[in-house]
């Protein structure tokens, strides 16, 4: 009697061992790669009216058909902030993001100009190049002003002050990389697939952006305010192209992501440095970044065309590449240029304190008057 109670109880463990097993199998198999897909504004905000469309019309067509063809994909699940012709606060936009853990966040508007400027741009988290880019973003971020304690949502954030935007710079910084890679990615199928213009991957404080904590970017799929191009953007066959090139992106990125690899250098982007007094600082060193890769290579001068003093640090799956070690801010500017004067076109100034990486605005910030 005993011997078939033993027999029972280790056969009950071990079904129960199984059963749990496949049930840790079944949820690890089950995780999904996330999309947030993000419609620019919508309800009571038009958007750009650039020739009579909406562009709160065309960036949800357009998002609705880029999110129709991930869904085909098993392994992605996509969220949608709005897909109806709602009004969404920017922060709800990124909550939502954040409560679904995404992988991945892409908001989509068009632009506006006073001339017939055209063509694609894809933007990250950043500090704006050039007053164009911070006019992109401040016609994006005013949005606010429709929100109802818009003043206690986003702490005291004004749109139009670029102090303000630099601010909000940091909770980016971790997935900087990503963001840049899908970014590119985008872009690339914009111009060898559709034949656009192509206006780059460029840097610019986006409060949509700034919210959510996952690689993040926001597409601008033209001008509405070009006869051609806004013609373009609202017709079906626009909005589909544009669509199509975006979700081929994603899976390129999700592919390169699942298969660790990362080969891009940062020659695509547009990047700012903040300019401030030249003075040295303690325990503070200034490097130029020049490169991000996969691969780890040899940091001789013969791979960073004739570059010397070149160091490589690892962050996460990614290799960065930097070029030159000073406490002095100014030398490191003119290292800047000479990296950019060799081919490094994007190359940026970044920051270390006691070795450590730190926010460029953080080590500037302690540069005396």
């Amino acid at each position: 009697m005993k011997t078939n109670n033993i027999i029972h109880f280790v056969s009950f463990i071990i079904v129960l061992t199984l059963v749990s097993f496949t049930g840790v199998e079944a949820q690890n198999n089950s995780k999904k790669f996330v999309v947030v897909l993000d419609a620019g504004h919508g309800g009571k905000d038009p958007g750009n009216l650039g020739n009579g469309y909406r562009e709160k019309d065309i960036a949800l067509k357009t998002v609705l058909a880029i999110g129709k063809e991930l869904e085909k994909n098993k392994n992605i699940k996509v969220v949608y902030t709005r897909k109806t012709d709602v009004f969404v606060d920017l922060f709800v936009r990124g909550k939502i993001a954040n409560k679904e853990k995404a992988d991945l966040f892409v908001s989509v508007h068009c632009d506006s100009h006073t001339s017939q400027a055209y063509g694609a741009g894809t933007f990250v988290l950043g500090t704006h190049r050039n007053q164009t880019n911070f006019e992109v973003a401040k016609k994006e971020n005013s949005v606010i002003f429709m929100e109802e304690d818009y003043e206690k949502n986003y702490a005291g954030f004004d749109p139009n002050s670029p102090e303000s935007v630099m601010s909000i710079l940091l909770s980016q910084e971790e997935y900087l990389d990503q963001s840049i890679q899908l970014a590119s990615l985008i872009q690339k199928k914009f111009t060898s697939k559709l034949n656009r213009k192509d206006r780059r991957v460029k840097q610019a404080g986006f409060i949509v952006l700034h919210q959510t904590v996952m690689p993040s970017v926001l597409v601008e799929l033209g001008f509405l305010t070009n006869k051609k191009e806004g013609a373009y953007l609202n017709s079906k066959k626009g909005q589909i192209q544009m669509a199509e090139s975006i979700v081929e992106a994603i899976l390129d990125y999700k592919s390169r992501i699942d298969n660790n690899v990362s080969d891009y250098v940062l020659n695509d982007i547009e990047t700012d440095v903040i300019s401030d007094s030249d003075t040295n600082l303690e325990n503070i060193t200034f490097k130029v970044q020049i490169a991000a890769s996969s691969k780890a290579l040899d940091t001789k001068p013969y791979n960073f065309k004739g570059l010397d003093v070149i160091s490589r640090h690892k962050e996460g799956n990614l290799y960065k590449y930097f070029y030159g070690n000073s406490s002095d801010y100014e030398a490191t500017k003119t290292l800047e240029q000479e990296a950019k004067s060799k081919g490094y076109t994007s190359s940026f100034i970044v920051a270390f304190k006691d070795g450590k990486k730190i926010a460029l605005i953080d080590a500037l910030k302690s540069i005396p008057n």
